[in-house]
C-alpha cells in the first residue's frame, strides 16, 4: 500500500489502483455524513478535486493522487457515508483508477514514511 501526504491510501490490484482515505484522516474529520463521487469514466490529473466529503466538523475534497482515469466509484458510500469511519482501509474505498504511468506509485509514501508523517 502507498500513501499521500493528503492522507489517501492507494492499493494496486490487478493493474488498477484503489483509492481511499486513511484512518488518521477519518479521525481528524470526525463523523462522515455525506459523500459526493464523480461520474465515471473521467480523466483526472494529479491534485484535481474528485470527491467531496462532509463531516460534522468540515467539508473536504479528496484529490486525484496521480494522473489517470477514474473507472469506478464506490456508490455504497453515497447511501452509507458512515462506512468511511467504520472501515476506511477496506470497504470504504472511494474510487478505482487506471494510472497513466504505474511508475508514479514509486514516488508516494510507503507505510513507514506515512507513519512518520503523522507522528
Amino acid at each position: 500500500m502507498k500513501y499521500t501526504e493528503e492522507h489517501e491510501w492507494l492499493r494496486l490490484e490487478d493493474g488498477i489502483v484503489v483509492v481511499g482515505i486513511t484512518e488518521h484522516a477519518t479521525e481528524a474529520l470526525g463523523e462522515i455524513v455525506f459523500v459526493e463521487l464523480p461520474e465515471t469514466p473521467i480523466d483526472v490529473s494529479k491534485d484535481d478535486d474528485v470527491v467531496v466529503i462532509e463531516s460534522v466538523k468540515a467539508a473536504s475534497d479528496i484529490l486525484a493522487p496521480l494522473d489517470g482515469e477514474i473507472i469506478e466509484v464506490n456508490s455504497i458510500l453515497i447511501e452509507n457515508p458512515a462506512l468511511v469511519n467504520e472501515d476506511p482501509l477496506g470497504t470504504a474505498w472511494f474510487f478505482k483508477m487506471k494510472l497513466k504511468d504505474d511508475g508514479e506509485l514509486d514516488g508516494l509514501l510507503d507505510e513507514d514514511a506515512y507513519k512518520e508523517l503523522i507522528s
